[in-house]
């Protein structure tokens, strides 16, 4: 698995958006609980293959993983997406950035990207 949680968590920039008056920084494998206050984060492993060799086992795994950002507004999901993709991007790629959508229901806004991690195993 991606050190997803670990780097982010220990991310200043991070931290100041999604730490929570619980002390719970508010970045999620798979989802959310309902009622997670505003904003989060939810992110989940896509697909992943080994880096197979001839003549050894892999070291390595190649992860694809997509990032989901929740706010209540725009400025905010921006803001959060900003800093994840910050403290991501010194130990893997972004692959695609993902639009701006607003849930009709709830009226919250998401932000999604990938991102392609080499984990070493």
């Amino acid at each position: 698995m991606a050190p997803v949680f670990r780097i982010c968590s220990a991310d200043p920039q991070v931290r100041a958006h999604l730490l929570g008056s619980d002390g719970i920084v508010r970045l999620f494998e798979a989802e959310a609980e309902q009622g997670t206050a505003y904003p989060y984060a939810v992110w989940q492993q896509i697909t992943g293959q080994p880096h197979n060799y001839l003549a050894d086992r892999p070291n390595m795994d190649g992860v694809f993983i997509q990032v989901d950002v929740y706010a209540k507004s725009a400025g905010q999901v921006s803001e959060v997406a900003s800093a994840l993709r910050g403290a991501i991007e010194p130990h893997a790629y972004i692959t695609r950035l993902g639009g701006t959508s607003r849930d009709p229901e709830t009226g919250s806004y998401r932000y999604s990207f990938d991102v392609d991690w080499r984990v070493e195993r």
